[in-house]
């Protein structure tokens, strides 16, 4: 009588092969777009200048009056005495100011 038994060496097989897949599989769905939107985001806080209208991650809209290593002091509101000092990582999207 003769059993239908695949060989270890084909489990074995079978089994890298769906570990490499699910592997790669994690990286262009988790780990590649989040470093996409980690470069993107290092490029805007690079680019932030004196002057600029920017939003922050609470959603308040205020202009950066000066700007430190990792720190920016950003101006909010009209009557020009809101100054809140910030980490650059929450400014969230910058509007260059017009020339």
């Amino acid at each position: 009588m003769a059993l239908l038994t695949s060989s270890p060496t084909n489990m074995i097989g079978l089994i890298i092969f769906y570990v490499i897949f699910l592997g790669g599989l994690m990286y262009f769905m988790a780990i590649r777009p989040q470093k996409k939107q980690q470069k993107k985001l290092n490029d805007l806080v690079s680019s932030m200048e004196i002057g600029d209208f920017v939003l922050t991650t609470s959603g308040f809209y205020g202009t950066i009056i000066d700007i430190t290593d990792d720190t920016v002091i950003v101006e909010f509101g009209n009557n020009k005495n809101c100054r809140i000092p910030m980490q650059k990582k929450a400014i969230v999207e910058v509007e260059k100011q017009a020339l």
